[in-house]
């Protein structure tokens, strides 16, 4: 019962936080950097679980967590421009961390055969109700920022 507690009040905190982001970054971020913000957060949050693996020991989670980062870091990176592949980095982002918080509550930190690192009690559930409130956000802000993109060009070209 209290760990159902625990993980209500950590998804709620990430909602919460999800929106602050979202509305924050709508009112004080030009549109056409809003989709760079959010590629390089994507980086930023990926690289955590590297000082998990640090913090925790985890010394046979490096390959695996690596890869992930490797993987949600060109997916930032290229969402910049493609905000297709910055929603599904912000989904399976959400999915990475929801997959974590399951294995350790389970007992079993192995995906595909790799060690998974540990992760803070709730951490998880914070943060993939944050990346799945985000891809929506994103979902719902690209074409503002394909518009954005395509004016910006046409000043480019014609001036």
């Amino acid at each position: 019962m209290a760990l159902a507690i625990i993980m209500i009040l950590y998804a709620s905190a990430g909602i919460l936080a999800a929106v602050g982001s979202m509305y924050l970054s709508h009112r004080f971020v030009p549109v056409r950097f809003e989709a760079t913000l959010y590629g390089v957060f994507l980086i930023v949050i990926a690289v955590f679980y590297l000082a998990f693996t640090s913090y925790f020991g985890d010394e046979l989670a490096w390959r695996l967590e690596t890869t992930a980062v490797v993987v949600f870091a060109v997916l930032g990176c290229l969402g910049i421009r493609l905000p297709i592949l910055l929603i599904a980095g912000y989904a399976l982002h959400g999915a990475w961390d929801l997959l974590h918080e399951i294995h350790q509550h389970s007992g079993v930190n192995v995906f595909a055969g790799r060690q998974a690192t540990q992760v803070p009690l709730a951490y998880g559930a914070f943060c993939a109700t944050f990346d799945l409130a985000v891809a929506v956000y994103l979902a719902y802000r690209r074409k503002e920022w394909l518009v954005a993109w395509s004016s910006l060009r046409a000043k480019k070209v014609l001036g």
